[in-house]
């Protein structure tokens, strides 16, 4: 594919990350000129230390390789949308049973040496200070977003709608809980009419023996370039067990105002669950932000009645991450609101994992290729795995949103479905693959597919 340069428009990217890097990608494919804007090897930031682009640095992992799993639909979706970050995965894959890694040196020198080759892209390494540009700019700088963007963020969105911390609450899928052991209530019968929480009550002995298991769990060690300033009204749920053994019954695990109408008295303690999402498929642990490892979390939380069984869409974490209040941030096709020639792709609109903020960037830079040459926004259907994510971060809930991986929970639920779990995943991933080639072939043409959107 060739093209006359002299006839094209150019975008700006910010940050040569795999968000960066897949939006370049896109946007140059589609005949739009890129310049990317990497700051190493000018500066590195605490967690970067080669100088290539698409630099991996906690894991070389992009998880399950299964159709069947919510990120293994994401990664089908992405490679048949001809993703870069897709290509140089499975060019530089390593034995990992089911799931994907990579040779991460080798990963990232073919992201570089597939972008430097192509004949849109220019990359400058500069360090860049301002949010906005003089033409349209893509702003995916991950979690580590530099000081002066990050300023600029905050005075841009206001800075109450910008975070540094994730302190993230398990979310569980609401099918996978006992609803027999679970009742619904408002503390002191405040909210809706049926209440507005789930709630877990325990009994004594019960909440004793969580408390003991909580207390001596294994916890995940902050990296070297992670100082958290926990405060008090976000403190890791473990912190707050070692407190004390009553701690957690004047915190997070308060009865007060609860009568459980199973045995028409207060619990000793409770566990509440939250809705996260509008279909309320997904339910988020109120205040437990943690920093006990995925695999103590899913055993200790199971101890909590009605969680025996439960299917986590998402574990616990508190960690760095620069991100942005999305649903209060972004409008359609992930522009920043009121910043018109802004969009925003990657970990800092709020989504987690290397596979998630890629996909982020793919969007971005489908939608900027399209707007700089006079083509209108087409959002990736709901059915499709790029589509929930879009959506949960677009249109989530503002008022407690935090960060995401992809998970089924997210989909555009199959209506009057009656099968098990196992078959309605099967049944969502089909689905989304035949939504994503429609939506390919809407892109080609300039028509709109079918969408709520």
């Amino acid at each position: 594919m060739t093209f006359a340069l002299k006839e094209l428009h150019t975008i700006e990217i910010v940050g040569g990350g795999l968000a960066g890097c897949e939006a370049a990608w896109q946007a140059a494919q589609r005949g739009v000129r890129v310049v990317l804007f990497e700051m190493k090897p000018t500066r590195f930031s605490p967690a970067h230390r080669i100088h290539d682009l698409a630099e991996l640095v906690c894991s070389n992992s992009f998880r399950s390789a299964s159709p069947e799993n919510a990120v293994g639909v994401l990664k089908e979706e992405m490679r048949r949308l001809g993703s870069l970050i897709m290509q140089a995965s499975y060019a530089t894959r390593v034995p990992a049973g089911g799931s994907l890694a990579v040779d991460r040196a080798e990963f990232a020198r073919f992201v570089t040496h597939a972008l430097e080759e192509h004949p849109l892209v220019e990359i400058r390494r500069q360090a860049v200070s301002q949010v906005e540009g003089n033409t349209l700019r893509i702003i995916a700088t991950g979690p580590l977003t530099s000081d002066e963007i990050a300023s600029d963020l905050a005075r841009l969105t206001k800075e109450n709608s910008l975070y540094f911390y994730d302190a993230i609450s398990p979310i569980v899928e609401t099918e996978s809980l006992n609803n027999a052991l679970i009742f619904r209530a408002s503390r002191y019968n405040k909210g809706g009419t049926e209440g507005d929480y789930l709630n877990c009550p325990m009994t004594e002995e019960e909440y004793r023996r969580f408390w003991e298991q909580l207390i001596h769990a294994e916890k995940v060690e902050a990296r070297e370039f992670e100082d958290i300033p926990y405060f008090e009204g976000c403190l890791p749920i473990e912190v707050m067990a070692r407190r004390g053994y009553d701690t957690l019954l004047f915190g997070p695990m308060k009865p007060v105002g609860l009568r459980d109408p199973g045995t028409g008295k207060r619990p000793f303690a409770v566990v509440q669950l939250r809705q996260e999402d509008a279909g309320g498929n997904l339910y988020n642990m109120v205040g437990f932000q943690t920093k006990l490892t995925y695999r103590e979390q899913e055993r200790i939380f199971r101890m909590i009645p009605g969680l025996k069984c439960a299917t986590f869409a998402r574990l616990g974490s508190i960690h760095r991450n620069t991100f942005i209040n999305g649903p209060r941030c972004l409008e359609k096709g992930l522009r920043l609101r009121g910043v018109p020639g802004v969009r925003l792709a990657g970990q800092i609109t709020g989504v987690e994992g290397y596979v998630e903020s890629a996909a982020v960037g793919l969007i971005a830079g489908i939608h900027a290729a399209r707007e700089i040459r006079g083509l209108p926004i087409l959002p990736p259907p709901p059915e499709t795995a790029h589509g929930a994510l879009i959506r949960y971060i677009t249109t989530g809930n503002g008022e407690h949103f935090q960060p995401m991986n992809v998970t089924f929970g997210l989909f555009k639920p199959v209506e009057h479905f009656r099968g098990g779990k196992k078959e309605r995943r099967r049944l969502l991933a089909y689905r989304a693959l035949e939504m994503i080639e429609e939506w390919k072939k809407h892109l080609a043409d300039g028509t709109s597919p079918c969408t709520d959107e």
